[in-house]
């Protein structure tokens, strides 16, 4: 085995990860073993070392049979918080819940579990993780969740970073904690705008939508003559008995096609604009039960609705890369 090797399988190179927030992500619950939990005594635990201090010399200089006494109480009070302390998180089980997708400027709610293998509770352990965090009572051998609402500033991958779990029961004079990187992310979709839907475009011969005046099977009726309508649609027998000429109008079979293109919204719009925009109208085209379809530079998903469509198109705006132009031969 190399140096380096051995560095790596240190404990000491383990917790200067797990500190950074350098470690890899950990699948599965992930069990709070002794050697992952670590205690220190809090401020009211240096002050309270400070006075058991001051009254061990104030004892032995006047020789106070009742100081020692206390002294040594209190002091047996803190070993005993130190044991408790330190058992109320080892061997916990920290394990990923369900996410839920959110857009950006909003907040993804990342939802996990604590599990209590022991016969005793473990009482206000926190979880925290960034500048979200939350505390919960796990009673014995079963399972409490907790909820962190983390900012989505951008949209794509947004990973949970590292979490720390601790705890400073039962007196708060030490606290204990352990690392965790579960290995969980969510979704965060582009913030829709406020625009409004395009209306869609009639396809004739096609689905079950009637399209008056697009179509070629059914006679609909007559309308005043218009420069440039086909001969073979003005009604010669209407005109015969009328001076003025009128236009054979039919009616056909067409499928609402409604599509939304990337390329087609005005070029002024940046590309987290458009992406805004093509996710408003991907929401109110749900919304309205409309089958549409999404043009995006390199990927198109044909016309379809449905919860799995309008995931499928939130996640492909989500994380829309815009391809990189071709190079000429002499700038290769």
């Amino acid at each position: 085995m190399s140096p380096r090797d051995l560095v790596e399988r240190s404990r000491a190179f383990q917790f200067w990860r797990l500190f950074t927030g350098r470690a890899a992500p950990e699948r599965g619950p992930v069990v709070l073993t002794q050697r992952r939990v670590y205690i220190l005594p809090t401020r009211q635990g240096v002050l309270f070392a400070a006075s058991l201090l001051l009254m061990l010399i104030g004892s032995i200089n006047y020789q106070l049979s009742l100081g020692f006494i206390l002294t040594f109480l209190l002091a047996g009070v803190g070993v005993v918080a130190i044991l408790h302390t330190y058992r109320n998180l080892a061997q916990l089980a920290v394990s990923a819940g369900r996410v839920e997708p959110a857009y950006a400027g909003g907040a993804v709610r990342f939802h996990l579990h604590l599990d209590n293998p022991a016969r005793f509770d473990r009482i206000a352990v926190d979880a925290r993780c960034g500048p979200a965090g939350a505390s919960v009572d796990v009673p014995a051998g079963t399972a409490a969740s907790v909820v962190l609402a983390l900012p989505a500033e951008r949209r794509g991958w947004l990973r949970l970073p590292r979490l720390t779990v601790g705890t400073r029961y039962p007196v708060g004079l030490f606290r204990a904690w352990s690392y965790v990187q579960p290995d969980v992310r969510a979704l965060v979709y582009p913030r829709p705008d406020d625009s409004a839907l395009p209306p869609p475009a009639f396809v004739p011969d096609r689905g079950e939508t009637l399209s008056a005046g697009a179509g070629t099977d059914d006679f609909a009726g007559l309308r005043p003559y218009q420069p440039g309508d086909s001969p073979r649609h003005i009604a010669w027998k209407s005109a015969a008995r009328d001076t003025r000429l009128l236009t054979k109008t039919f009616s056909g079979r067409g499928a609402a096609e409604l599509w939304l293109d990337y390329a087609s919204l005005p070029p002024a719009l940046g590309v987290e604009a458009r992406l805004s925009r093509l996710t408003r109208q991907v929401l109110l085209a749900e919304e309205a039960h409309l089958a549409y379809g999404l043009r995006l530079p390199g990927r198109e998903l044909a016309p379809h609705f449905g919860e799995s469509h309008c995931d499928a198109c939130l996640k492909a705006l989500a994380l829309f890369e815009l391809p990189e132009p071709d190079l000429p031969e002499r700038a290769r």
